[in-house]
């Protein structure tokens, strides 16, 4: 009779059984480190028994190098955050360039009276509304009229401590001419004290060859002998409403009969 064997079920033993070499290899590996561990403590702890300062500097190392890898961490997302915005502001102004502006299709207005005509071509060529500038711009016009007939080294003066003289130029025969600007109303002419107060510095102060006032107003008949008398050549509304638009002469041009186009005519000095 045959007594049938019974096998013995297969077991894995690298899943269930014990394995000797890792077991030692495990526990010489810890042996490794706790010698490497126990090393380190006893060299520190006699580099501290020598030097005890070096404990204070090992800790704040350790604590600056924490907080330098905290501070990095950080500016690397506020550094990811910038290249973002910058990244979509780059698009944005990508597509305001690609779109077509309203603006070029409608021509903007033009107006000879918002700023003061500063070159020659813009006095010559547009008509002048004096009433409506600055008295700066007023100073900027008369300028514009000097260099547009011919002067050179044309300069505005105006301001606090001007002594009466706004404008400087040298004509085109090489005078030095010293030009004061007064931007009045119609009713409101101009004085024989602003005519004396001007001759007081023209000639002594500003070594004038040619002082001229330039007025949007009239004069005064004792402004104009004044004027006569000092040599003075005062320009009114009408003279200089002929000046811009090239219908009258300049200051330093040859003086028209009394009252004609508003010049008065110089005479000698005071």
């Amino acid at each position: 009779m045959t007594v049938p064997v019974r096998r013995t079920p297969f077991v894995n033993r690298s899943r269930y059984g014990f394995d000797l070499r890792s077991t030692a290899l495990f526990f010489v590996f810890l042996a490794v480190v706790v010698c490497a561990l126990g090393l380190a403590a006893r060299v520190a702890a006699g580099a501290v028994e020598r030097r005890p300062a070096w404990v204070f500097v090992l800790v704040a190392i350790a604590v600056a190098g924490c907080l330098g890898l905290r501070r990095r961490w950080r500016l690397a997302g506020v550094a990811r955050r910038a290249a973002a915005a910058l990244d979509e502001a780059a698009r944005e102004a990508a597509e305001v360039l690609d779109a077509p502006d309203p603006a070029e299709s409608v021509p903007a207005p033009v107006s000879a009276t918002a700023t003061a005509p500063t070159t020659p071509i813009a006095v010559a060529a547009v008509a002048v509304d004096y009433d409506a500038l600055t008295p700066e711009g007023f100073e900027e016009a008369i300028a514009g009229l000097c260099e547009r007939d011919g002067c050179t080294e044309v300069e505005v003066v105006g301001g606090a401590g001007d002594l009466g003289a706004d404008v400087m130029a040298v004509t085109p025969d090489g005078r030095r001419a010293v030009i004061q600007c007064k931007q009045y109303g119609e009713s409101n002419r101009v004085g024989s004290q602003d005519l004396q107060r001007f001759g007081g510095t023209c000639f002594s102060v500003h070594e004038a060859d040619l002082a001229v006032l330039v007025t949007t107003s009239d004069f005064t008949a004792p402004a104009l002998e004044y004027a006569e008398q000092c040599g003075i050549v005062c320009v009114n509304r009408e003279g200089l409403e002929a000046w811009t638009d090239g219908s009258g002469p300049q200051p330093w041009g040859a003086a028209l009969e009394d009252g004609t186009a508003g010049w008065e005519a110089a005479g000698s000095g005071c």
